[in-house]
């Protein structure tokens, strides 16, 4: 899951970027308008986290712009504008949650998660793909009942996969996904993370890579690229 946080205090903005990676979050942060209008232009995030107040605006603006292109990622307002109208403004103009200055980090972590569980699908607490449990509020993973202990990253990639289980899942997704803006598409991370998951996740094999095409969860006919076709 990758969040974007527009935030300008130079305490408060990395903070809330670390520990929103402490709880398996890829994190971009930006300071202005602008720079959060550019990344949401061309990066799919999965939630949004947003001061109100910046240098070049109000975060009220980029957010009523967002949602009449119809983009529907959530997000939140983090804002020391605590008047009943600002908030009754931040809602009516399409944020999904309105969090108020000073605030306590593990609250700001839990309305995340609970905006992240609202655009899942099956808005699960847990999410289960064959004998794979995930619990993302403890970061908790099994199979067969049996932790896997995994990495936070980890964690995160095995997350996308059962979401998109049973269909090919590019390395370009898990980029986009699962790590933040400074990841080097050309790296072998992705690479690295999928073998150690898949080492984690054990026998019999669940993760399988298609040759130039990316990674399946779930059975796959030996010699074919389509993760629909089931072995009989």
């Amino acid at each position: 899951m990758r969040v974007l946080v527009l935030e300008d205090d130079r305490d408060i903005g990395p903070a809330v970027v670390r520990f929103l990676r402490e709880a398996g979050y890829a994190v971009d942060l930006a300071v202005k308008c602008l720079e959060a209008d550019e990344r949401m232009a061309v990066n799919d995030y999965d939630a949004l986290v947003l001061d109100r107040c910046l240098p070049d605006g109000d975060a009220i603006d980029l957010v009523r712009r967002y949602r009449t292109g119809g983009r529907s990622t959530p997000a939140l307002f983090l804002t020391a504008l605590d008047a009943v109208t600002d908030r009754v403004a931040g809602l009516a103009a399409g944020a999904d949650d309105y969090l108020i200055k000073p605030f306590a980090m593990e609250e700001l972590v839990a309305r995340v998660h609970a905006l992240t569980r609202r655009r899942d699908t099956e808005a699960e607490l847990i999410l289960t793909f064959d004998d794979i449990a995930l619990e993302p509020d403890r970061l908790v993973a099994t199979r067969g009942g049996s932790d896997l202990g995994l990495t936070v990253k980890e964690f995160a990639v095995l997350r996308y996969l059962v979401s998109n289980s049973e269909r090919i899942v590019t390395r370009t997704e898990l980029i986009e996904h699962c790590w933040d803006e400074f990841a080097e598409p050309m790296s072998n991370v992705v690479d690295v993370k999928i073998a150690q998951l898949r080492r984690k996740l054990g026998e019999p094999t669940i993760l399988r890579t298609v040759r130039g095409a990316g990674y399946v969860l779930g059975e796959r006919e030996e010699g074919t690229n389509d993760p629909t076709r089931r072995r009989g």
